[in-house]
């Protein structure tokens, strides 16, 4: 199969380069000299990079946010977050990122992201992300169209 980089990939897709489960977004990239550290593996702060581009893309494409810097967009933080490194990673690795949101309130959701190459798990970032109004000042609820497709497309359920 030839990797798309920086393009969505299909569950089909997903599925061919040993994803499972498949995620709602996933995107694959290579690993950059740049992104080394002197032990000549990716540098660990370089998976927060990677997991935080996604999750960009995925709050433009989910309607979130445009991260245009001005408007009625909601302010998006991360209020909490674990990372687990699995397998180290080295240059020239073709790796695909994973999103997808698992659970959701009212102004927050929970993000679980997995980073795999070479059909294995190479390490996972779970967070809980909160909606801000845009000039910071108190809680912004998630749009209707976007819980809507938090359940129909992520699958993911409303916490109480």
């Amino acid at each position: 199969m030839t990797l798309l980089y920086h393009t969505p990939l299909s569950p089909e897709d997903q599925s061919k380069l040993g994803i499972t489960p498949q995620a709602p977004l996933a995107m694959a990239d290579k690993v950059r000299f740049s992104e080394l550290d002197v032990l000549n593996h990716v540098n660990n702060a370089v998976y927060m990079h990677w997991f935080e581009r996604l999750r960009i893309k995925y709050t433009q494409d989910w309607g979130l946010s445009r991260y245009m810097g001005a408007g009625t967009d909601p302010r998006i933080v991360i209020r909490s977050g674990q990372i687990h490194y699995r397998q180290e990673m080295r240059m020239d690795e073709d790796y695909v990122v994973t999103c997808g949101c698992t659970g959701f309130r009212t102004t927050s959701f929970s993000l679980a992201q997995m980073l795999w190459s070479g059909g294995t798990l190479r390490a996972t970032f779970d967070c809980v992300l909160v909606l801000l109004n845009p000039d910071g000042t108190g809680r912004y609820e998630i749009p209707a169209p976007v819980r809507a497709r938090f359940e129909a497309v992520d699958g993911a359920t409303r916490d109480v």
